[in-house]
This record gives structure tokens, C-alpha cells and sequence, in this order.
């Protein structure tokens, strides 16, 4: 990977921490990282003994949205050159939200534009107390067209709608308020603090919840999907033996 840096948490192959490592452009994303990202998280979804991912950002910010130079290009793209280039980019959204293994988000400096959809991707997000946000597309004349179908998953539209048609920028409290983030850190936070949280957790049980979540926001029959969840869990060897070990 040249883009995105990947490692393991302590030594441990089953949780991996993934950089976003173009910290000299504050972490803007290009058609080349954007693939790197896919890619990690399309495999991740097919690694079974995968606990955990952690997605954080190299430098001093999290995320400045799309490199300047990449949209610089887009201004020359036909019609179906754009149509093509932001189906691509759905497909990395898309790639992190549908991945089994919970994706934990650690945001700091700032996060901007396209990055704000990375955050939306993520089941739970940190950031630290003096991180800045901003749907910044409006300024650029653009609009925040892909992410907006990620971010509205995940927030109500009362608490969205403002920020995208002002491109005002709001703190790490105003984003906790509105549900995109859930922890707000003062300084640094250690990983370990993270992690621990999700230890001693079965990692199918983990998965399957996951899935089960992901298939609710567009599952039209919602008792037949959870009876079947639950019901599977409560057979898998997995959920038998920490069953009866907690019983």
C-alpha cells in the first residue's frame, strides 16, 4: 500500500489499524488511495478472525476531503467520466459500511468534505475535543451528493440539512450531538482504551450483529431477518459456548 498504512494492534493480527498516510496534503484522498481503501476493506470483510478495525489519520488532521489536484482534473471529465469516477467513490463508502468487522473512527485536527462520509461509514467514532467539521462542497459549487447518501443512514436530516447548505464548520460537541461521532477525547487517546471495549466480545457475534444492522436499514420484512439473526446466533457454536459459559 502507498497511500494507506496498515498494522497490527500490539502484535495482534486481529486488529488492524488503518492510516490514512498522505499527511503532507492533510490526508486528501485521490482514485489511487480511494482504491487502496476498497480494497482493505473488502478484504477485511471476508477475514473471519478479524475483531477489529481502527481508521485514523497520519499528521495533524484526520481528513481534508478530496486532494485538490484530483478535482482540478474532474473540471475537464466528461459526463461519463464524472459518472464513472463517483461510482468509484460510493463503492469506497460503501466497501467500509458493509465490511463485517466493525470499524472503529478516530478523528482529530480536522474533517472535511468526502472525510465526513468516512466518519458516517464507521459503527463508532472518536474525536478528539478540538476537531473541526465542515460539508465544505457548497463552497466549491459542488454538493455533497455522495456522501449525503451515507451521512443520511446515519443522521436525522434536521441536524445535517443546515450544516451542507451553509458549509458552516461545527465542533466535535455539535457532531456528537447530531449522532455522528460518539466519544469526544481531550489530547490523545491509547488505542488500548478502545479496544478493550470490544475484547471480550465474540467476534461472529460481533459480525453477525453488524450484517443484521446493516440489512435493517434497507430490509423491508424486519421480523423474519431478526428472528433468523437471533435464531442462528443461538445455534452457532460460537454463541452455545458463550452461552452456557455465562448461564
Amino acid at each position: 500500500m502507498k497511500f494507506i498504512k496498515v498494522e497490527d494492534f500490539e502484535k495482534d493480527s486481529s486488529i488492524k489499524i488503518v492510516s490514512l498516510n498522505r499527511p503532507g496534503i492533510k490526508n486528501a484522498f485521490h482514485p489511487e488511495m480511494i482504491s487502496e481503501i476498497t480494497s482493505i476493506f473488502l478484504s477485511a470483510h471476508s477475514e473471519n478472525n478479524l475483531k477489529l478495525i481502527v481508521l485514523k489519520g497520519e499528521g495533524t488532521v484526520f481528513c481534508a476531503g478530496a486532494d485538490i489536484n484530483w478535482m482540478k482534473d474532474m473540471i475537464n471529465y466528461t459526463l461519463e467520466q464524472n459518472l464513472a469516477d463517483s461510482a468509484i467513490l460510493w463503492e469506497m463508502f460503501q466497501a467500509i459500511q458493509t465490511c463485517r468487522t466493525p470499524v472503529i473512527g478516530i478523528a482529530h485536527g480536522a474533517v472535511f468534505g468526502g472525510a465526513l462520509g468516512l466518519l458516517s461509514c464507521c459503527d463508532y467514532v472518536f474525536a478528539e475535543e478540538k476537531t473541526k467539521f465542515c460539508f465544505s462542497e457548497v463552497k466549491l459549487g459542488l454538493a455533497p451528493a455522495i456522501i449525503s447518501g451515507f451521512i443520511s443512514r446515519k443522521i436525522s436530516d434536521a441536524f445535517y440539512r443546515p450544516y451542507m447548505l451553509s458549509a458552516e464548520i461545527f465542533t466535535a460537541s455539535d457532531a456528537k450531538n447530531m449522532g455522528l461521532i460518539h466519544k469526544i477525547y481531550s489530547g490523545s487517546i491509547e488505542l488500548s482504551e478502545i479496544t478493550n471495549k470490544f475484547s471480550a466480545n465474540g467476534v461472529e457475534a460481533m459480525r453477525e450483529t453488524k450484517v443484521l444492522l446493516n440489512s435493517l436499514l434497507s430490509q423491508k420484512s424486519q421480523k423474519e431477518l431478526c428472528a433468523r439473526v437471533i435464531s442462528e446466533r443461538r445455534m452457532s457454536q460460537e454463541g452455545q459456548e458463550r452461552m452456557k459459559k455465562f448461564l
